[in-house]
């Protein structure tokens, strides 16, 4: 830190029932008043030096001999008063970054110009903070801080705006590293100077009001020569510092609800703030980041264009986002759940909007490339980049479902538009989704019958692992026609891989009868319909396979289509792994489902 000594004299105040006065042999002749002090003074070394205080005294000179003058909000109290009275005086005064602003502010009030007295006080101070506070990086900041009681002199002054130029010129300088040197010892014992590097500017300006950190930040930005991902850890430094913790669980989040109003305004006011600096550049700031800026944007109620303007920016890098990210907090009296899920639901659809126009512009890409303009590398990369966004996000939504379906207040139609609004062939397998399904049947016990179908409709039964579809095949909470679809799928999995094929369980064999449909004694491969065929003649009809409570047998053909019909049942593989699958089905069930 630079400092400055001016006047060689020793200090001679002291105070007497309540007066501050200065040790003399000659009588003072001048009360001057500074808030509730009084000071006795002499007229001589003041009024030479102090244009403000020759025109108060012309004024009241034919008062009394004894005069005295009040001076109304003096910038800086006593201390910056004493310092420019002890200047006149001659007294030692110490100026540094701590107290050059109140000191340049009283200068400026009591008029302590060169037109009164060469070398006068406001000169020697702008000569110091030209010269030593502007050249110092601490300097700077600790002058900044100090401007705060003086917001209105500073500006005037222009000792705010010269201080905020000098940081961002020594950021653009050199804003990714600053060289730090130190003396070590080394093993000779010999002390040598080595050089470390450290980030910097981003935790100095941490300690700045919001007002000059924006205003520093945004001639930073203009600048052009700070990277982005720069100014975004520097906003995370910023952010962690003044804006309460904001926990990743709503009842955790509490704490800033629990905040005085003018606390909440002010932490209000700086969220806004700090969404404004954001880099418009992509993947500057973290997605877990913008995620935890828009739970405060809820939390603390802030304007709706700051929670698009994020939901805008967490789309564009969605696929780096977590689970606990998404769980953000509604808005008090908005809304019946827990989470948000109208602005999760904004976020997941606009990144497929973006997804898709992305791909629009890789197949244009392609093709350029095939007609030899661009190239086809470069198209090629775009789309497997998109593609595979596509499948992270698919199983963050399917991992945000798990979490949401506990919530008895989310209703069906948003849970339904959540899986809908992901593609399905970014879902590489469904187990995850199903296992949302089933949390969200076991939460919600009152859906009737239709809604379970609607809702198990969106689960592709080919898409399941062997551990989800032997869970599904036994969960009674699934319609009849899911579990059935399970276990055909299971089956015709298997035969494709191996090949062979088994009697019906007896289970099974027991659920066809009730059905009105009697299986043949024995199966064979030898059918007229390999099961290949089959897959794909019930896969265009929407479902996996035929239901089995619409295989009835025409009274007039049952001799001729008894034996088709066993046949086609009866090609159900074997599983070698497990013979579980055939047990997934109870006879009580069958008899509840009728």
């Amino acid at each position: 830190m630079k400092f400055m000594k001016l006047g060689s004299r020793p200090d001679a105040f002291y105070t007497s029932a309540g007066v501050r006065s200065i040790s003399s042999e000659v009588r003072t002749d001048i009360i001057i008043q500074v808030n509730e002090t009084r000071y006795l003074l002499h007229k001589f070394p003041l009024l030479s030096k102090c244009l403000k205080l020759q025109k108060d005294c012309v004024e009241n000179s034919e008062s009394s001999q004894l005069q005295m003058i009040e001076l109304v909000d003096f910038p800086g109290g006593n201390d910056a008063f004493e310092l420019c009275v002890k200047f006149c005086y001659g007294i030692e005064v110490t100026l540094s970054a701590y107290n050059i602003v109140p000191a340049r502010c009283a200068a400026k009030y009591l008029q302590m110009t060169e037109d009164v007295e060469k070398g006068n006080l406001v000169h020697k101070l702008e000569v110091f903070f030209s010269s030593c506070i502007l050249n110092g990086w601490k300097d700077c900041i600790v002058t900044l801080h100090t401007t705060k009681s003086f917001q209105l002199w500073s500006e005037e002054l222009g000792i705010t705006s010269r201080c905020i130029e000098s940081l961002v010129s020594k950021v653009l300088s050199n804003p990714l590293k600053v060289s730090v040197s130190k003396s070590r010892t080394n093993r000779k014992g010999e002390i040598e100077e080595v050089h470390t590097t450290k980030r910097w500017w981003g935790d100095d300006l941490k300690e700045l009001r919001i007002d000059l950190y924006c205003r520093t930040m945004a001639a930073l930005k203009s600048g052009r020569k700070v990277p982005p991902t720069l100014i975004g850890d520097a906003l995370k430094i910023y952010t962690s510092k003044w804006l309460p913790k904001i926990s990743r669980n709503h009842e955790n989040g509490s704490s800033l609800n629990s905040e005085s109003d003018s606390s909440r305004s002010n932490s209000r006011m700086l969220l806004e703030s700090i969404i404004t600096l954001l880099p418009v550049e992509s993947n500057a700031v973290s997605c877990s980041f913008l995620l935890k800026l828009l739970k405060a944007v809820n939390i603390l109620q802030a304007s709706s264009s700051s929670k698009l303007e994020l939901a805008r920016k967490v789309a564009l890098q969605l696929d780096e986002a977590k689970v606990c990210d998404l769980m953000i907090p509604s808005v008090p009296n908005d809304s019946d759940t827990i989470y948000d899920l109208d602005i999760v639901l904004n976020i997941l659809e606009q990144f497929m909007l973006q997804s898709q126009t992305q791909q629009t512009s890789s197949k244009k890409t392609l093709q350029s490339a095939d007609d030899g303009v661009c190239d086809l590398k470069e198209g090629c990369r775009s789309s497997a980049t998109v593609n595979g966004a596509m499948v992270k996000v698919a199983k963050l939504v399917d991992g945000y479902l798990q979490e949401i379906a506990k919530d008895v207040n989310v209703p069906l139609s948003k849970f339904i538009a959540f899986i809908g609004a992901v593609p399905e062939l970014a879902r590489l397998n469904h187990d995850d989704l199903y296992k949302a399904i089933d949390i969200y049947l076991k939460s919600h016990p009152e859906l009737t019958k239709r809604e379970r179908k609607d809702l198990c409709r969106t689960l592709d039964c080919k898409k399941l692992s062997l551990e989800a579809s032997m869970h599904a095949a036994q969960n009674e909470l699934l319609p009849l026609r899911v579990v059935v679809q399970v276990l055909f799928s299971e089956q015709a999995r298997a035969a494709m891989a191996g090949g062979q094929v088994t009697r019906l369980p007896n289970n099974i064999k027991a659920l066809l009868a009730t059905k009105g449909t009697e299986p043949s004694p024995t199966c064979s491969l030898s059918t007229t319909t390999s099961t290949q065929q089959q897959h794909a003649q019930c896969t265009k009809l929407g479902n996996p396979c035929v239901s089995i409570s619409k295989m009835k047998v025409d009274a007039g053909d049952e001799s001729a289509n008894a034996s088709l019909k066993a046949k086609e049942h009866c090609l159900v593989p074997s599983m070698p792994k497990k013979t579980m699958l055939s047990k997934l089905w109870l006879t009580n069930r069958v008899e509840n489902e009728k």
